[in-house]
């Protein structure tokens, strides 16, 4: 789908994120499928092997071909995230009815009337505050927030108002409702701002002046937009985001063996003890990410070919096999070699699903 003219190399590593982020998302279908059939789902998906290792990563393409399984194989394009079904056809629906506003503003505004009409436990809420346009998720009563939903909302807002815009829009802060997770640093990987937890509310905010861009899309484009639903929008590909996500774009641009912290710090206009303190004030460092995107990059590698696993270790930088053998082990719980022979077994050809 033509969703969003992409500013990242085409050759870019999406990154990965854990599966206890993953995790808060089967807890709800486990309350919502039969057995069998949630097994189907992440056995197609490609999931069922990472299911078995708690320190497994989880894949931008899993992540979407699990979405598209369940919403059509349930006929909920919420997938039992919310207290009432939302019926196949809905984000269709939704997609015709913002694309006939005038504004982003306006747009946005059908788009929490939309969701008004659908949800029973919550309401949004358009609100301009100073030099901000945020729509906020309140409670209509005391249900206790599912934090897979709540981030899944907030990135349909953002991937349809970007979508809208025609460019990823940059993202001025997140705030969630319930307390930082264990995996809280799964969260700036999908959305490009600063991120808060424990707030008064789940909400998401942008500039304001953002409000009066115009908005067109074709049928033909919106078509794409529902096909292809969550690819192009699940996580960010936005360049002026979290700085532990710019440091990485560096490193994947760079010779990631050779580019250092002092490099990355010239790069930022920082001295690289600024650049340091930043990165730890963001629960980082400069190796954690060097590390992040290494282990990321042999996960693709070891999920899409048979590239040996020597060419693997020497690409990211590993002296001997044996050094990436313990590195992967103490990242993903399993050896490279494991980790492939378990993607292989549940591995299927990739499709795309469409929705009614």
């Amino acid at each position: 789908m033509t969703l969003l003219p992409s500013p990242t190399p085409p050759t870019a590593v999406l990154p990965t994120v854990s599966f206890a982020f993953v995790e808060d998302w089967l807890a709800a279908l486990r309350a919502y499928c039969p057995p069998a059939q949630l097994a189907g789902f992440l056995d197609q998906s490609g999931l069922a092997a990472t299911a078995r290792q708690p320190r497994a990563r989880v894949t931008h393409d899993q992540i979407v071909r699990l979405y598209q399984l369940v919403a059509v194989g349930t006929g909920d394009e919420m997938m039992g995230l919310w207290s009432r079904p939302i019926r196949s056809g809905a984000l269709k629906h939704l997609c015709v009815s913002v694309r006939g506003a005038s504004s982003l503003s306006g747009a946005l505004y059908r788009f929490t009337t939309f969701w008004n009409l659908l949800l029973d436990d919550y309401r949004l809420v358009l609100e301009e505050e100073h030099d901000l346009l945020r729509i906020s998720l309140q409670p209509r009563g005391a249900a206790l927030p599912q934090r897979f939903g709540h981030m899944l909302l907030l990135k349909l807002t953002h991937g349809i108002a970007s979508w809208l815009a025609g460019r990823e829009l940059p993202v001025r802060e997140v705030g969630f409702v319930f307390p930082a997770p264990p995996f809280a640093e799964d969260y700036p990987i999908l959305f490009p701002a600063r991120i808060g937890f424990g707030q008064p509310c789940s909400s998401i905010a942008f500039d304001r002046s953002l409000g009066s861009l115009p908005v067109a899309r074709s049928d033909a484009e919106m078509q794409d937009f529902l096909i292809r639903a969550p690819r192009d929008w699940i996580f960010t590909r936005y360049h002026e985001h979290t700085l532990p996500l710019r440091v990485r774009e560096m490193l994947q641009a760079a010779d990631r063996m050779a580019f250092r912290l002092d490099d990355a710090a010239g790069a930022l206009h920082l001295t690289p003890r600024t650049l340091m303190r930043r990165l730890e004030a963001e629960g980082t460092s400069f190796q954690d990410i060097k590390d992040g995107l290494r282990r990321d990059i042999a996960i693709r590698d070891l999920t899409r070919g048979d590239k040996s696993l020597e060419a693997i270790s020497q690409d990211i930088g590993f002296a001997s096999v044996a050094n990436f053998h313990r590195a992967f082990r103490r990242w993903t719980g399993l050896t490279p070699g494991a980790y492939r022979r378990d993607r292989k077994a549940g591995r299927r050809a990739p499709r795309e699903l469409t929705q009614e």
